[in-house]
């Protein structure tokens, strides 16, 4: 809430204030006469809250009864939650009073039960502040004199009526784009117009498109953007060489994914002659060239990130940037946000320093090829990189020992592998595999940690304005509902109110390495774990046990990276010595970046797995009648979910687990056969056969073999 609507509902609710109008409040508040319009707003946001009410003569008076402003989630089965903000409880909204409120609506919430140790809280909508979605995206049906659109998003509560005058271009199985005219209620459906036909469902690349569309994302940079972008050129500016460290003949390389195009993170280790070790992590200097307020930096903004879609990229910057002159390609000059650490034998960073640099990287290397050297696997490899192969050893004897130190510490080494995604040239799947990675990952993923933690620890005693990447320890009453599951496998995390330490968790995690149950114990975990997000106050990060964690290396795609590389150049620049109105300016930016940035990362979250499950669905529609191993990943009270070795997860309902009545014992989330008494419970490995698999509805059901 704004620091004046505080003050105007404070007023209000004072025990001396008698109801007053407008005009009163506006003389006792000495409002003066040009802010008069902005007193109004303010009431009549805190009257549409429901927060403050008018009397017949206008007068203003506080409410007696308290609402909660949330949004709403809504169920395909009718009921739904409502998600106050800093409330880790939902509040349980059932059908007959959820309003007709959408999935995705700003709504108002009266409680009508408080929560107790059975259930969740229960709560009867009372205003629909804000529709989520004016337009949406489905499948057209034609019906005689009128058509209707069932949306992609099952959750969004009803088809859409589309009136014959307003159908467009659309035909049977057109997946479209409509505009919501009329939203539902008193048992009506929603109408809609058709503003765009997207093409046939079963047309190559659609699925896709339909997401851009459903989510609203930017997929093409506004013409103004890319000329700003152009104007940057391929070539570092020669001037600014001098103000910078020259590395240009230092040995430098880039360890990237073979598809990588914007690689904006390069490093180096050395030996040093105390023992300790001397680690070089360069970034890609994207502030020299997206100036605050910018275009550029505008629509950065707007995007908040990159995403990572199937077979295609939305970035947040233009790939002339992206791609060209602040990607670290090798043998080219680029400039750098440079961070050298000396590191002793035990993992500790001793000693740090931040700078500028101008490089010229050595060797774009693949995690493929490093691999193979530390390997000596590959005898064309050896020989390609045969003056660099100590370099390689070197980082894999430095990431063992930053690996180790933060095992013991807690960190949280959650081995739940990525889907790999294979497409052809149009974009349908012909394979998904589990993305195998490799130690070589691991030294960047280390090196990156070790860079992130010793900037964010700088600057945390600076008490520069800054973005933190935060992670919350889990409530301990999600910790008790693992506890629950784990028991199955004779486990439990140790814990209380006052106390959960991430050692407790990563025990576990070690407990069930290279056992059957490993993966699905570990995504149990991730699922206790709460979502870890950006703040402007540094509050630790759980998962990677560690005090002080901010995203610093990759500015090229997260615009959080990209603010703190303004923050730390300004420092630089100014020697440490920066003036208030900078701390105070940035201060009040990096509250807002981190609570807009927090929001897009989570719509790329939902976008990029999304389009992994359709892409598994449709995967997944030719192999009906095929039987497969796999695990039971989750036991629920209409059948259980079964995970593949190929990563694809499909619902097992009660009706095809067999010919007898199953008891859902919930306690210790489990199914007991009412006559053999046989027990399905996670973990638990399980033959089963492909009964159904549908890309539209991004589902895969499966049956017990």
């Amino acid at each position: 809430m704004e620091e004046q609507e505080l003050k105007v509902l404070e007023l209000i609710r004072d025990k001396d204030y008698a109801p007053m109008k407008a005009k009163e409040i506006a003389m006792i508040m000495r409002v003066p006469k040009s802010e008069y319009n902005d007193l109004l707003r303010i009431l009549g946001k805190l009257e549409m809250e429901l927060k403050i009410k008018k009397n017949r003569k206008n007068q203003y008076r506080p409410v007696d009864e308290i609402y909660y402003d949330g949004i709403y989630r809504k169920n395909q089965k009718g009921f739904g939650f409502v998600k106050i903000e800093d409330q880790e409880d939902e509040i349980y909204i059932a059908k007959e009073n959820s309003l007709n409120a959408l999935n995705g609506d700003r709504v108002l919430v009266k409680i009508e039960e408080e929560k107790n140790k059975l259930k969740k809280a229960e709560g009867k909508v009372v205003k629909i502040l804000k529709h989520e979605k004016d337009t949406i995206v489905g499948r057209f049906e034609y019906n005689k004199n009128f058509g209707f659109v069932v949306p992609d998003d099952k959750n969004f509560g009803t088809d859409i009526f589309i009136s014959k005058k307003n159908c467009g271009k659309a035909r049977n199985n057109h997946k479209v784009l409509v505009k919501i005219i009329k939203y539902p209620e008193k048992g009506k459906k929603a109408e809609g117009k058709v503003l765009e036909v997207l093409g046939n469902v079963n047309e190559a690349g659609v699925d896709m498109l339909s997401l851009i569309k459903e989510y609203k994302l930017p997929s093409t940079f506004p013409e103004p953007v890319v000329e700003e972008a152009k104007k940057c050129g391929n070539k570092i500016n020669e001037k600014d060489i001098n103000r910078r460290r020259d590395l240009r003949k230092e040995i430098i390389f880039t360890i990237d994914g073979e598809d990588a195009k914007d690689l904006d993170d390069a490093v180096k280790v050395q030996k040093l002659e105390n023992g300790n070790y001397k680690l070089d992590v360069h970034i890609a200097d994207v502030s020299n060239y997206v100036k605050p307020n910018s275009l550029l930096d505008q629509e950065a903004l707007i995007r908040g990130t990159s995403i990572y879609m199937l077979g295609r990229v939305i970035p947040m910057l233009p790939r002339e940037l992206s791609n060209g002159i602040c990607s670290l390609n090798a043998g080219e000059d680029r400039f750098t946000l440079s961070c050298t650490m000396e590191i002793n034998d035990k993992g500790d960073v001793i000693s740090s320093d931040i700078y500028k640099a101008v490089i010229n990287v050595t060797e774009r290397m693949t995690y493929t090829d490093v691999q193979k050297i530390l390997d000596e696997s590959d005898e064309k490899v050896l020989n390609k990189y045969k003056n660099y192969i100590n370099d390689f050893k070197l980082m894999e004897e430095l990431a063992l020992i930053l690996k180790n130190k933060r095992l013991e510490k807690g960190y949280l080494n959650l081995d739940i592998p990525e889907s790999k995604i294979e497409l052809d040239i149009d974009g349908r799947v012909t394979n998904i595999k589990k993305y195998e990675t490799t130690f070589a990952n691991e030294i960047i993923e280390q090196f990156m940690l070790t860079a992130n933690e010793t900037i964010a620890e700088r600057f945390f005693w600076l008490n520069a304005p800054f973005i933190y990447r935060v992670h919350e320890e889990p409530d301990y009453e999600k910790v008790q509902e693992l506890n629950k599951f784990l028991f199955n496998f004779g486990l439990k995390i140790k814990a209380n109110k006052d106390n959960i330490y991430p050692k407790e968790f990563a025990k576990i995690l070690e407990e069930v390495k290279g056992k059957d149950e490993e993966k699905v114990v570990s995504n149990l975990v991730l699922r206790t774990l709460k979502v870890a997000k950006y703040e402007a106050e540094n509050q630790g990060h759980f998962g990677i046990a560690s005090k002080y964690y901010c995203h610093f290396t990759s500015p090229i795609r997260r615009y959080p990276d990209l603010f703190i590389h303004r923050v730390i150049s300004k420092y630089l620049e100014e020697n440490y010595d920066v003036d208030d109105k900078f701390i105070e300016e940035y201060g009040k930016q990096a509250e807002e970046r981190a609570k807009q940035s927090s929001e897009r990362e989570s719509i790329a979250t939902k976008v990029e797995r999304e389009s992994e499950d359709i892409k598994k669905a449709e995967f997944m529609e030719n192999k009906v009648g095929e039987e497969y191993e796999g695990i039971i990943s989750s036991v629920t009270s209409f059948g259980i979910f079964v995970e593949l070795e190929n990563t694809v997860e499909g619902l097992i309902r009660f009706e095809d687990l067999g010919d007898e009545y199953f008891i859902y014992d919930e306690e210790r989330k489990r199914l007991i056969g009412e006559h053999t008494k046989v027990v399905y419970k996670i973990g638990d490995k399980i033959r089963i056969r492909v009964k159904d698999a549908n890309k539209l509805l991004r589902t895969v059901d499966f049956e017990r073999e």
